[in-house]
């Protein structure tokens, strides 16, 4: 690692792996923000696996109060710290270092952080206090502890500082590099931001009057104008994680294989989608509101939905696709899917990759349009079906994707060798299949009618009871099997972090470089046929899987629903 000294570069070290210039100041903070995340995802972890023992009848571990609870620091430790913390260290760093430029302002990235750790401690101070046992939505009219709403308050300022500082680092790019398009994972991150900025701006529209409220200087807040407005930070606080990982997607191609879009200017299209369109997926948490209008219902959960989910389609298409050319042009040749068979599927990075990818359209994505059209959402409408389309979304797609570019991570901004590498391999593997099954299995068993938050499905000691199809005993036992398979990965994964991070030896140069980084391919544009033939047969694959789903919700619908 060479440090520049002279003239106005003393805050640069040159990294010996990429090339790239980077500047200490923002390496720092990235630092933080990237160690936060791990913090938050360990908080969450714990809690999702004391969720997973009291969901399973057989253990129901939790009494009633602590179960809420947790289920409050759960959701907003899983949902919004973890993932969050990591997208704020990822702005950081690919608008500096991935750019070969300055930070900004480190006074203003450094405030943020700071509020947003703030911010951060505060609400979950709360939480395991007892004092906002109110779920993640905390919906008026429950209420809890002011520190609560200030904590998130907080929290959102500091996270939109730091997107501040992101436009502001791409501003000063843009002045040294004119003419220059943005590299496609920046575009992403961009995207992201900009998604980010009309999330947290929301989120202070709705928390600043609940805090308020919560010191007793509002006097009232309206149910249906809360969870209305509530919904434009909960859902689209997600479609951040989107729009970020699909950018991880595309870097992680590049570095496993050297892999880039065959058409960058439609990657780039899909991303506008994203933020044009993405947002209006939170309308199917409203589909049974009678508060907004069957026109507003119909409009966002169809005709504009739809233009994000082409968005999807055309990610799905190109990073799997960017991967085939570049193994085809390396020789892998031979029929369909030997460039499938030989990719490095040892580089925990790579496997992680693929498994984040299938994961998220296979079981998120599928299911997610499912329960966001207006006529089926019925069907899955606050059963355990939603937080099972959750896992497969966020922590299939975006933990996972995000678990797999942290071991480049670990050398190239840590500075550290892996800890336990011979281990990386397997983590991917153990994570994404618990995540898979218990994702399948939520959604099975929701629909069967399992209620997505109740502590007790059985009502014991109610004025009535329920007794369910005695098919969900098994698929209970595959969730409880799948929780605990998830959270022995995580786990896994954030020992190898911790030790690496704080323990581990020190990386010198490339010599140390355990994780391989490819060379990267030229895309000269001449192709004989299909450029990637075996992508384009998986994705016909993913479209009949889609279509299945799509006509057997359909058909549960109507024998739901007879029409006279």
């Amino acid at each position: 690692m060479a440090v520049a000294t002279h003239g106005g570069e003393q805050w640069f070290r040159t990294c010996d792996v990429t090339g790239f210039k980077v500047d200490t100041r923002a390496e720092r903070i990235a630092k933080v923000n990237a160690v936060m995340a791990v913090v938050s995802f360990l908080i969450a972890v714990i809690a999702a696996l004391l969720l997973v023992l009291t969901r399973w009848q057989i253990v129901h571990l939790l009494p009633v109060d602590w179960y809420y609870r947790v289920l409050t620091l759960h959701g907003l430790d899983a949902l919004v710290f973890w993932i969050i913390f990591f997208e704020l260290a990822a702005l950081v760093f690919g608008s500096t270092a991935f750019l070969n430029t300055r930070m900004s302002s480190p006074f203003v990235g450094w405030a943020g952080t700071a509020l947003a750790i703030l911010g951060f401690l505060l609400v979950n101070y709360t939480i395991l206090t007892g004092n906002a046992d109110v779920l993640m939505t905390s919906y008026a009219p429950l209420k809890a502890h002011p520190l609560f709403y200030l904590g998130m308050i907080l929290f959102a300022v500091g996270a939109l500082l730091i997107v501040s500082t992101f436009f502001a680092n791409l501003m000063i790019w843009r002045r040294e590099n004119p003419g220059q398009s943005l590299p496609l994972f920046v575009y992403g991150l961009m995207a992201a931001a900009i998604i980010a900025v009309i999330t947290i701006v929301s989120g202070a529209i709705i928390y600043i009057p609940t805090f308020l409220w919560s010191l007793g200087i509002i006097k009232d807040i309206d149910p249906a104008v809360y969870k209305l407005v509530w919904w434009g930070l909960g859902h689209p606080s997600q479609q951040i994680n989107v729009s970020a990982h699909v950018a991880v997607w595309y870097l992680l191609a590049f570095l496993t294989v050297g892999g880039q879009s065959i058409n960058e200017k439609v990657s780039r299209f899909a991303f506008i989608l994203y933020i044009v369109a993405i947002n209006v997926a939170s309308a199917h948490h409203l589909l049974v509101d009678p508060a907004v209008s069957p026109v507003w219902k119909v409009w966002n959960t169809s005709y504009v939905m739809y233009l994000a989910v082409f968005a999807s389609m055309i990610h799905a298409f190109a990073v799997p696709s960017a991967i085939e050319v570049a193994q085809r042009k390396r020789g892998y040749t031979k029929g369909l899917f030997e460039w499938l068979k030989r990719a490095p599927w040892g580089n925990p990075a790579f496997s992680g990759l693929m498994l984040s990818m299938i994961i998220f359209g296979f079981i998120g994505g599928i299911t997610g349009v499912v329960n966001g059209m207006e006529q089926t959402n019925i069907i899955a409408h606050n059963t355990l079906s939603v937080p099972g389309h959750f896992k497969g979304a966020v922590v299939g797609g975006t933990a996972l994707a995000f678990m797999s570019v942290t071991y480049y991570l670990i050398p190239l901004l840590f500075r550290k060798k892996i800890a336990f590498y011979g281990l990386a391999k397997y983590v991917p593997w153990i994570f994404g299949t618990g995540v898979a099954i218990l994702a399948v299995s939520m959604y099975i068993l929701g629909a069967f009618g399992i209620p997505r938050r109740h502590w007790d499905i059985t009502f014991s000691g109610g004025p009535f009871t329920f007794t369910y199809n005695p098919v969900t005993d098994f698929f209970w036992a595959l969730f409880g099997i799948g929780g605990i398979l998830a959270v022995v990965g995580a786990l896994l994964w954030i020992l190898q972090v911790v030790v690496s991070v704080f323990f581990g030896q020190p990386f010198r140069g490339p010599q140390d470089l355990q994780i391989p980084i490819a060379e990267p391919v030229q895309m000269d544009g001449e192709h004989k046929g299909f450029a990637a033939p075996g992508t384009f047969v998986l994705v016909l694959l993913f479209i009949v899987a889609f279509v299945i789903f799509v006509a057997l919700n359909y058909g549960w619908l109507s024998a739901m629903w007879e029409v006279r």
